[in-house]
């Protein structure tokens, strides 16, 4: 026996994906860099688009498929490669550009849609819900996502460099990899930050101090230790020979608590620290060297990209 009212309910829910699908597909353009395609989505009304740096690769040559079928050229303003962020730029005013949410505002179980137009094709979407947040893992192709969304919607080939968006059409983020049954979107929040430096100098400056590190935990009566005041840290497996850590006296063994401000209880956080604001400039490193701190100053170079 059918329920009415269940059913007008079901119906109701499933009018209102389907138009949310909509509304946002006519942010969303399909990239395409000769062999390789992707999904990009409208960051500004005067035609700068954002979209997956994997996804455009080494391309000598980009396009750019609106929403109403035209191809566009597309030059690259700039790429961080740590983050897997481009901004792209095409000739076009008046595109429909998606309204942003904030990172600090995701949680776990609400419902989010992943959005793609890879190959000029029409809009595809999967929905499901968000699993995890603000978590920072390395992506299998070497780069390094912060505050990463995670979800259970299914990203098919070509969803790289498309929108993550809420039950409002508000962007959370834009999906660059799916792995163990889970999509993984750089946040909204980190796409705001790395698009203005690509906009203003068209790269992340990025510091390197040259060191291979494993996070371990640190023995009960150091960490509750007034010198050391932490229960994990950084045990330096490795130092480039000519590296900004060589010079500043870190060795194999030692442990890094702090770079500066920063605690280092992991390598991301390691990794946040060393932004573009402490390149060349001398800071801060302290180091476990065998139970006793020590205080190193180094100087962190600019990462190659």
């Amino acid at each position: 026996m059918t329920n009415p009212e269940g059913m007008q309910l079901l119906q109701s829910f499933s009018n209102a994906v389907a138009q949310l699908a909509d509304d946002v597909s006519q942010s969303v353009v399909s990239v395409n860099a000769g062999r390789r395609s992707g999904t990009g989505l409208v960051w500004s009304g005067d035609g700068h688009i954002v979209t997956a740096s994997h996804v455009i690769g080494r391309a000598p040559a980009l396009t750019v498929t609106l929403g109403d079928g035209r191809e566009l050229e597309a030059k690259v303003v700039g790429r961080d490669q740590y983050t897997d962020v481009a901004l792209l730029k095409v000739e076009a005013d008046g595109l429909q550009a998606l309204q942003r949410g904030s990172s600090k505002d995701v949680k776990v179980g609400q419902f989010v849609m992943a959005l793609a137009k890879a190959q000029g094709r029409k809009a595809s979407a999967t929905s499901g819900m968000v699993t995890s947040q603000s978590r920072s893992m390395r992506g299998w192709w070497g780069v390094v996502i912060e505050d990463a969304v995670v979800s259970d919607a299914k990203l098919n080939p070509g969803y790289s460099g498309g929108p993550l968006v809420d039950a409002s059409g508000r962007l959370l983020g834009m999906n660059v990899a799916y792995f163990s049954g889970r999509g993984v979107a750089v946040s909204v929040d980190s796409l705001n930050e790395v698009a203005e430096k690509l906009s203003k100098d068209g790269r992340v400056k990025k510091g390197f101090l040259g060191v291979v590190v494993e996070p371990i935990e640190l023995p009960e009566e150091l960490a509750k230790s007034s010198e050391v005041g932490q229960e994990e840290g950084l045990l330096v497996r490795a130092v480039d020979g000519q590296s900004p850590a060589r010079q500043a006296g870190v060795a194999i063994g030692d442990v890094i608590l702090r770079l500066g401000e920063a605690r280092a209880t992991d390598e991301y956080e390691l990794h946040r620290a060393l932004s573009g604001e402490v390149v060349g400039k001398q800071v801060s490193l302290w180091v476990l060297r065998g139970e006793k701190p020590l205080e190193l100053r180094v100087t962190p170079k600019e990462a190659e990209a």
